[in-house]
């Protein structure tokens, strides 16, 4: 029998990778984990889900002030915007959260291994010089920012960035252009424009927030839009030039059309990720990713050659640091000679803007491929809380199956969403149908009242509408 290094060697400390390492040294096994990052915790904590929600944060609480909710409930002041202190609470959120991981890791007794890891064969993996074996290995490497063909990006100049430069502006832009109306694109356009700038959002497709439910899209852009952020959908980028802290933009129709051009203080590249794989060696193993770029995996996360695994963004599904998290809790189950769970039927996904954007399971576009449904949606301007906390805008929509009322999804638009969000797939989980959630007792006022009203409602009896 062969003798290995380590029992388990995870490829990447991002939410999958180090959630696994954790996960397999708690089963007893004996773990290491390669990251070349000076940090642990990946993309997610150090430039993405972290220091973004702490950028999405304080510029809630600046617009409060300086756009009258404030002065609103009777409470008069008149802010300053300070950008290094802006910056350093960010910066503190993400190094006190690091630290955590890294504590973690000393208490697990999880080895880090600290450079970039190749493979040399199938349970041989070289970092930083030195060779390192393993019994299993997973891949959890993640995912880079899309590049925008003829667009260059160069953060430390501040003017044409990605969503890790457009986190590092040193001041606020007069007018930036995101590129995409996704997920990302949004929230840092709306940090940006509730710090002053003039945002604009230019979307190849008819509308933005692709893959979400068709209400929830229509209904986002009507609030982002009353915010201030102007939008160009169905429109393509063609080129990006930069003269000195200039950028102009060329747009075109994405149906083909005339051209016109834009220009901007700073142009934020958001179209997307894509997973990260390069450098790894994977040749070395004769592992070979799909037409997407992806990692094939089966139900225990195997990949084609045996003693490889893989999670998170360089496998199919959703690019989201949860579905990465409960991928790495599973996978090291499985290593362990256990049953690993994930349910890629029940991932919920939050645009955390405000009012932040919430859903789980199937649009009611797909809901309707698979066969007759019901559907409600309940007004979050009749919900007390809402009302009491001027926040009036968004929607709660339930989808169940017409046959049987099963729970097929649930989306939401409120100023707390993402949180509400949790209850909708804890119910479908367990298989609830409408009326489960319906006769359910919510504490009053909540926001969460929102939802048994809109399942009160598929079943025919709203009482606050």
């Amino acid at each position: 029998m062969a003798e290995y290094d380590y029992d388990v060697l995870v490829i990447g400390a991002g939410p999958g990778g180090y959630v696994a390492a954790i996960r397999a040294a708690q089963l007893g096994l004996k773990t290491a984990c390669a990251e070349s990052r000076e940090t642990l915790g990946g993309t997610c904590l150090n430039v993405g889900c972290i220091p973004s929600k702490a950028m999405l944060h304080a510029s809630e609480y600046f617009d409060a002030a300086a756009n009258g909710t404030m002065e609103h409930m009777g409470i008069d002041v008149t802010p300053k915007l300070n950008m290094d202190k802006l910056h350093g609470q960010r910066i503190d959120a993400v190094d006190g959260l690091t630290k955590g991981i890294e504590f973690l890791f000393k208490k697990n007794k999880v080895d880090w291994k600290k450079g970039h890891a190749k493979f040399v064969d199938a349970h041989t993996v070289e970092v930083a010089g030195e060779k390192v074996t393993a019994k299993e290995v997973v891949i959890a490497t993640g995912s880079s920012v899309t590049p925008l063909p003829g667009v260059e990006v160069d953060n430390s100049k501040h003017v044409v960035v990605d969503s890790t430069g457009a986190l590092e502006l040193p001041k606020v832009p007069g007018h930036i252009v995101v590129i995409g109306g996704g997920v990302i694109g949004l929230e840092l356009g709306s940090v940006w424009r509730r710090l002053g700038a003039k945002v604009t959002c230019v979307e190849f497709l008819d509308e933005i927030l692709p893959g979400m439910d068709g209400d929830v899209r229509k209904e986002a852009r009507k609030i982002f839009k009353k915010q201030g952020i102007e939008f160009k959908l169905a429109t393509k980028v063609t080129g990006v030039t930069v003269k000195g802290k200039k950028a102009t933009l060329t747009l075109e129709p994405a149906a083909g059309g005339d051209e016109e051009t834009m220009t901007a203080d700073c142009v934020l590249v958001s179209i997307g990720r894509k997973p990260k794989t390069e450098g790894l060696g994977l040749e070395n193993i004769g592992l070979e990713t799909n037409q997407r770029g992806q990692i094939e995996v089966d139900g225990e996360f195997r990949t084609s050659v045996e003693g490889v695994r893989a999670i998170g963004d360089v496998v199919p599904g959703p690019m989201l640091a949860h579905k990465a998290e409960d991928e790495g809790i599973a996978v090291a189950e499985w290593i362990a000679g256990e049953t690993g769970i994930v349910n890629h039927d029940v991932i919920p996904s939050v645009v955390y803007t405000l009012p932040e954007i919430a859903g789980v399971g199937l649009t009611e576009e797909q809901a309707k491929e698979k066969g007759a449904v019901k559907t409600s949606k309940f007004p979050m301007m009749a919900n007390s809380r809402a009302k009491t906390n001027h926040e009036p805008d968004g929607f709660v929509k339930v989808i169940a199956d017409a046959e049987t009322d099963r729970v097929l999804g649930v989306w939401c638009i409120a100023s707390v969403a993402g949180t509400m969000i949790a209850e909708a797939a804890l119910a479908m989980e367990f298989g609830a149908t409408s009326e489960d959630i319906a006769y359910t007792c919510h504490a009053h006022p909540t926001h969460a009242e929102a939802l048994k009203e809109a399942a009160m409602g598929v079943q025919g009896k709203p009482i606050h509408i």
